[in-house]
């Protein structure tokens, strides 16, 4: 890390004036793949996304920014944490790796060399999953489902990309991942299942024990008194049990979680 002696009588700069929504520094980036100035990635990133032609849409690469511009002196640099004109630090925070500014150090910002990006929330608090491909937090270290790469994918509620998305990641029990926000948000509609496998991924035992006392309740005419034959998300078995038109219950493991894979007509025709 460079000497930053130099930078401590930093020059008058109201807050408002110096960073983006995304982030607080003292510096914008040219941008290498389309040569344009932004405040950060991000605002590169939404703002070529929403060009009209969508072959002119493009991320940045964080890595290729090669040259940043002071916003105090506005003197145009190759990348460095301190200005080599006005001597300001442009970022509390500085990879040199990731080519990031920021100031707000209380996010707990640390470059994952696994990963090969920054990320928050302090790196006591983090491992890196070689299987998962990505960070969790320390209190899923032995208590989480693998999946090869899951982190390497598209959140499946929002479809944002979730590897380097600013926004926490949850892991379901059957291993996939999505936003924690979508996941309470899922969760809000009743929505119990993983959109990816269907497996459950909340605590349902009290709702099934509701469904074994409703369907006790409830006798489905003679006409509607066949077996049909069903799978199970969860355990992923097959298995014949009654028709009822609230819900079939796995005879494995007990999981209303299932699906028909036959009709009763089709039971009695023996197909």
């Amino acid at each position: 890390m460079e000497d930053n002696s130099s930078s401590q009588s930093k020059p008058d700069i109201e807050e408002s004036q110096y960073g983006c929504q995304h982030y607080k520094r003292r510096c914008k980036i040219r941008a290498p793949c389309c040569n344009q100035i932004f405040p950060c990635r991000h605002c590169h990133n939404d703002a070529t996304s929403a060009l009209p032609n969508p072959k002119d849409r493009h991320e940045i690469v964080r890595k290729d920014v090669k040259q940043v511009i002071c916003l105090l002196c506005n003197t145009e640099q190759p990348v460095s944490q301190v200005c080599s004109n006005c001597r300001v630090t442009m970022g509390e925070y500085f990879c040199d790796i990731c080519k990031f500014y920021d100031d707000d150090t209380s996010k707990g910002q640390f470059h994952c060399d696994e990963c090969g990006i920054c990320r928050v929330g302090g790196r006591q608090n983090f491992f890196h999953c070689q299987k998962c491909g990505s960070c969790y937090a320390v209190s899923l270290r032995d208590n989480h489902s693998c999946v090869q790469n899951s982190m390497q994918n598209c959140c499946p509620v929002c479809y944002e990309y979730l590897f380097d998305s600013v926004k926490e990641a949850a892991v379901l029990k059957c291993g996939h991942t999505m936003h924690m926000d979508c996941f309470h948000e899922m969760a809000d509609k009743h929505q119990f299942r993983c959109p990816i496998c269907s497996k459950t991924v909340l605590d349902m035992s009290q709702y099934w024990e509701l469904l074994d006392m409703e369907i006790e309740a409830t006798k489905m005419p003679e006409e509607y008194q066949h077996e049909v034959s069903i799978l199970c998300n969860d355990c992923n078995t097959t298995s014949k049990v009654a028709f009822h038109i609230l819900g079939h219950k796995c005879r494995q493991c007990n999981s209303y979680n299932t699906r028909r894979i036959s009709t009763p007509d089709q039971q009695l025709n023996g197909e």
